[in-house]
């Protein structure tokens, strides 16, 4: 049966807020964000009927490498201009997809020297399901084609810099509008771990575009402060959606931001064993790649780090929710164990958190602390009742301000 037509957000020139979501890079410990997005929309149908998703109460929506894939699964289109994935089927998608994208160990007998030589070598996966599988999906959606805007970034090793992928600027940067195929398939090129993407864009007059992508967190793991900052950029350009937002009112952002969890109280490596460490040490040790969790982990706490301060800054803490996990253990910190056993654990996880108190970064240790006595679940309850509110406030104050809200 068709899906009943929703109602797109009207612009934030007609509310009080500004919407981002975020979710940070991670592999297969996107099931964790993936199952706690699962929850926000089923209380924002609980609030607006079946057919609400989660692109239709977000300003924009950012994600990286897993994160990124996520992102374009909520905000591309359908047949009907509806987003391809419910948040309910992400887990789903996770749960069937991870284990072709990461086949696990095919030598048992020698699974350590199998890891050093494919370290060595190349990428530990071909990427070749991931990629099939993605262009499967998302077809030939391209970026200016989201439901909402959409921030995902990537890391250009050819000119060693990031490279953003904006709604915000794509009507500015027409080389930039990649199909989203392209742009899911480089931004979760993590190093070591899956081939670097290549691939090449047109504008209008024929000019040719080169993009040479690695995943996105090797800049910004956590792409949070890159969502704000890219609307910050359409404020001071003048974007008719965000008059007369000032570019530095962080207290109108109402902010989710979702991590992939993290080993923190794991001790990992010590600066006894990693100053002997050469090149191999640094690329596989202790059933990890050392290189890869420094760069990912450093980037997304600096960035949390940053942004609690604002918030705490503008006495806005409530209007910012960071949902993460720093005590994961064993193979749930992995990336690409994805054995049944692990994928089911890390819905666990996810379920875990839902459970936990509202947690703050503490700028001294760099730690998560309980800040209150309201759950993750409640906090997500209490944002999904603002989303709703100002999704509707706009609609009323809109051209459209005739539709009535369902019952």
């Amino acid at each position: 049966m068709e899906r009943t037509k929703s109602i797109p957000l009207q612009p934030p020139t007609y509310g009080n807020l500004i919407t981002v979501l975020s979710i940070d890079g991670g592999g297969i410990r996107g099931l964790i964000p993936g199952t706690i997005l699962a929850f926000l929309e089923s209380e924002l149908q609980k609030l607006d009927g079946e057919d609400a998703r989660l692109a239709d109460y977000f300003d924009v929506i950012a994600g990286t490498s897993t994160g990124g894939l996520v992102t374009a699964m909520l905000t591309a289109p359908d047949e009907n201009n509806r987003p391809l994935f419910a948040a309910n089927d992400i887990k789903e998608f996770y749960l069937n997809e991870c284990p072709k994208i990461f086949p696990q160990n095919t030598c048992p007998l020698f699974p350590h020297v199998t890891k050093i030589i494919k370290a060595l070598t190349g990428p530990k996966y071909n990427g070749k399901y991931l990629h099939s599988l993605v262009r499967q999906k998302l077809g030939d959606k391209k970026l200016h084609q989201t439901l909402t805007n959409v921030v995902i970034p990537t890391f250009d090793i050819r000119n060693l810099q990031p490279t953003i992928f904006s709604s915000f600027e794509v009507n500015h940067k027409p080389c930039f509008d990649a199909l989203l195929s392209d742009i899911c398939i480089g931004t979760s090129a993590a190093p070591t771990y899956l081939p670097a993407h290549y691939f090449e864009t047109k504008d209008g007059e024929g000019n040719v575009k080169e993009f040479n992508l690695i995943d996105g967190g090797v800049a910004a793991n956590n792409p949070t402060l890159l969502a704000i900052g890219e609307v910050t950029k359409a404020i001071i350009k003048g974007s008719s959606d965000f008059f007369p937002i000032k570019p530095m009112d962080y207290g109108r952002f109402l902010v989710i931001s979702l991590g992939t969890g993290s080993p923190k109280d794991e001790v990992k490596y010590n600066a006894h064993d990693a100053a002997k460490w050469g090149m191999l040490n640094w690329l596989t040790s202790g059933g990890s790649t050392p290189i890869i969790n420094v760069f990912s982990y450093s980037s997304a706490d600096m960035v949390d780090l940053n942004l609690s301060v604002v918030f705490q800054a503008l006495h806005s803490e409530k209007n910012y929710l960071r949902i993460q996990d720093d005590k994961l253990q064993g193979d749930v910190a992995s990336v690409d164990v994805a054995t049944e056993k692990n994928l089911d654990s890390l819905v666990k996880v996810g379920e875990g958190l839902l459970k936990q108190p509202v947690s703050r970064v503490n700028l001294e240790t760099g730690k998560f602390e309980a800040c209150n006595h309201e759950t993750n679940e409640e906090a997500l309850t209490r944002f999904a009742k603002l989303l709703s509110e100002e999704k509707w406030l706009r609609l009323a104050r809109s051209p459209q301000g005739h539709t009535p809200k369902p019952n």
